[in-house]
């Protein structure tokens, strides 16, 4: 049985995060950059920040200042694109790798 474009359409997202990303409209607002930190911010539509390692990212952890700066924000913040590092990443991921990183790091404090 093929699926047809129209049985996917305008379906309400069972995923928790889908359902902020496309029901409720977060995304990508800019990015902050600091290369002596290992640090990026993202900035989201909703005013939250999170906080992610540069080194966390591969494509990302060995560019400069000036490249990390040429990103381009796709599909209404929903995804960002370094061209000339050849990376693209997604708001979803980024949420990701924050809760990730928060939970590693309270696990460590715990321990």
């Amino acid at each position: 049985m093929a699926i047809l474009e129209n049985d996917i359409v305008n379906k309400p997202a069972q995923d928790p995060l889908d359902k902020l990303i496309f029901e409720q409209g977060l995304g990508i607002k800019t990015l902050f950059f600091d290369t002596d930190l290992d640090l990026m911010l993202v900035l989201l539509t909703n005013g939250r920040v999170l906080n992610l390692k540069l080194s966390g990212f591969s494509r990302l952890k060995n560019a400069t200042s000036e490249q990390l700066a040429k990103y381009e924000l796709e599909d209404d913040g929903t995804a960002v694109s370094w061209p000339a590092l050849d990376e693209d990443l997604s708001v979803r991921g980024f949420i990701k790798q924050a809760a990730l990183e928060e939970t590693l790091y309270h696990l460590a404090r715990v321990a």
